[in-house]
């Protein structure tokens, strides 16, 4: 068969002319690829981010338990399935006793108002000393506590009156409660599913995350890379610390003062420590608490006491635990509690103030730039001077011989 008897194939006619010989692409397949990359990536953020909080709180706690995971993988021989499941262990137990003992006091506390309602709806209950010794209102309270509760059968009726004009409400209440019971408990469960691949698949995801790094960001990614696990682990590490010590102090200046229930009060001081005005709440109404309960003296003690403790750890000790390297002010770090807790509620208290080190050291690192930008720029003008002038010297030198 002959060359001109080999005939390409017809192509149909074209809608937009005929088609050029050379084709030249419009979009490079780097840009096409990048631009699917970030399509993908907003499609993934879309579709998982429900997902996100667990995720989030998952990594929280790896990095701030990483050194400790790592001194397991070492008394187990390197085994990370082991490792990660016995760290998981740890953290279940360390939030499951907490949550159990809270439960138990909730419990015990239920029970005894409930017993003493009962005892109040039969036989009536007079108004306590201190809400009668409340200056200005007392008289009225114990006047309204009198036409309320403190007749037979006051507190039934008023329970009667109140659920019957409010039971739609109270349904909705109680399924709104419910759906978040259950909403946290499946949360619960994806952070500790995401914490156990964090745990057994966290060094090869870090190299990974090296090797991409290095490429987007040669210059900075050594240091951004261990800056952002220094100041996560030093993050929730402080305000855990500092939880912990203000629940103490304050539970002991309970204790000191004669309030009833020192534990119990520190330890909720110290949970509400966690919260930006958690502490001074707790304390001020402590201190309120005994101020109409005739204890005058302790009352205001305790408030003093209370406001010396919290300036010097919001001043003190505060901006030099959280946010570990990067030494956060009181500013950015109040801003990163607050912000972090309106945005993503208790996993904020973290977050926040992660994002808020992570900007302060990114701004610090524009700055030393520019500084040193501006220390070369200065060196260069004169050596161009210097040079420029050496010749100039040199021709006045050879006209004046």
């Amino acid at each position: 068969m002959s060359q001109a008897d080999i005939q390409t194939p017809s192509k149909g006619p074209r809608w937009l002319g005929q088609a050029t010989a050379n084709r030249i692409a419009l979009i490079t397949p780097i840009s096409v690829a990048r631009w699917l990359l970030v399509l993908i990536g907003i499609a993934a953020i879309y579709f998982f981010h429900g997902f996100l909080v667990p995720v989030l709180a998952s990594l929280v706690i790896a990095f701030a338990s990483w050194p400790l995971y790592r001194r397991l993988l070492d008394r187990i021989g390197g085994n990370t399935t082991l490792g990660a499941t016995l760290a998981l262990l740890f953290i279940l137990t360390f939030l499951i006793v907490p949550i159990g003992v809270a439960i138990s006091y909730a419990v015990e506390e239920i029970r005894q108002w409930i017993t003493w309602a009962v005892e109040a709806n039969t036989t009536g209950a007079p108004p306590p000393a201190w809400i009668s010794a409340l200056p200005r209102v007392g008289e009225w309270l114990a006047a309204k506590w009198t036409e309320h509760i403190g007749q037979p059968g006051a507190i039934g009726e008023l329970i009667q009156i109140v659920s019957g004009a409010n039971i739609g409400n109270i349904y909705r209440a109680v399924i709104a409660a419910g759906d978040g019971i259950f909403h946290l408990l499946l949360t619960l469960l994806f952070m500790l599913i995401a914490l156990f691949f964090v745990y057994r698949d966290g060094a090869n995801f870090a190299r990974q995350l090296d090797l991409l790094g290095e490429r987007i960001l040669p210059n900075r990614w050594e240091r951004i890379s261990r800056v952002v696990p220094a100041t996560i682990s030093s993050t929730v590490t402080g305000m855990t610390l500092i939880a912990i010590g203000e629940g103490i102090i304050l539970g002991i200046a309970y204790w000191l003062a004669g309030v009833p229930s020192p534990v119990t009060l520190g330890v909720i001081t110290g949970v509400m420590a966690l919260i930006p005005g958690g502490a001074p709440l707790s304390f001020t109404l402590v201190s309120i608490y005994l101020v109409a309960s005739g204890a005058m003296i302790e009352g205001v003690a305790l408030f003093i006491w209370g406001s010396v403790e919290l300036f010097i750890v919001d001043k003190t000790v505060r901006p030099r635990l959280v946010g570990g390297p990067i030494k956060l002010p009181f500013l950015p770090t109040f801003f990163g509690l607050v912000g972090g807790v309106k945005t993503m509620g208790f996993l904020g208290l973290f977050i926040g103030p992660v994002l808020m080190a992570l900007l302060v050291s990114i701004w610090r690192e524009w700055i030393r730039e520019v500084e040193l930008a501006d220390d070369v720029v200065p060196d260069e003008a004169q050596g161009e001077l210097d040079f420029v002038a050496e010749p100039a010297v040199e021709n006045r030198m050879v006209s004046a011989g």
